[in-house]
């Protein structure tokens, strides 16, 4: 295991990397089909609006694993959390520590900001990565389903 693997965030110039990593994402989760993002709205969201950011697992100098993240919020905690949107760690690089390093990473930064938490959605499938989690001390909320508004269906209502 690795346990001294450095991190950056991302620059405005990485853009076509995160994009590069999402799509390796989606096909991993069998949704390359679902990728609308392209280099500028990524550039746009994240650096122009400053609505996310992307922070890369190095090993010596090449990036290896990625995390995009951002802030939610708690009312009944009365503060900010950091929600995990993207963690993905090339296939090569796995079993060496790097997943593990990027949410204990992302933890540090929810700390040193004062957020109440860091969370993060999985798909029921995933069973490699649900038993990573569980075995990191995370929980599963199994008394709250996600709901979505999206594309079309988003336009209409709006109507």
């Amino acid at each position: 295991m690795n346990t001294d693997i450095n991190f950056r965030y991302a620059e405005r110039k990485d853009v076509a990397l995160i994009l590069q990593f999402i799509k390796e994402l989606a096909e991993y989760e069998h949704m390359s089909d679902e990728v609308v993002a392209n280099e500028e709205l990524l550039e746009e969201w994240i650096f122009d609006k400053q609505k996310a950011e992307v922070i890369f697992a190095l090993e010596g100098q090449k990036e290896v694993g990625f995390a995009l993240f951002f802030y939610n919020f708690s009312t009944f905690l009365g503060r900010a959390g950091l929600y995990l949107e993207d963690l993905f760690v090339r296939p090569e690089y796995r079993g060496r520590g790097y997943g593990k390093g990027i949410l204990k990473k992302l933890a540090s930064i929810a700390v040193e900001r004062g957020c109440g938490r860091l969370e993060w959605c999985c798909l029921d499938w995933n069973q490699p990565s649900i038993d990573f989690y569980l075995s990191l001390g995370a929980q599963p909320l199994s008394d709250w389903t996600i709901y979505r508004i999206a594309g079309e269906k988003l336009l209409d209502f709006v109507k």
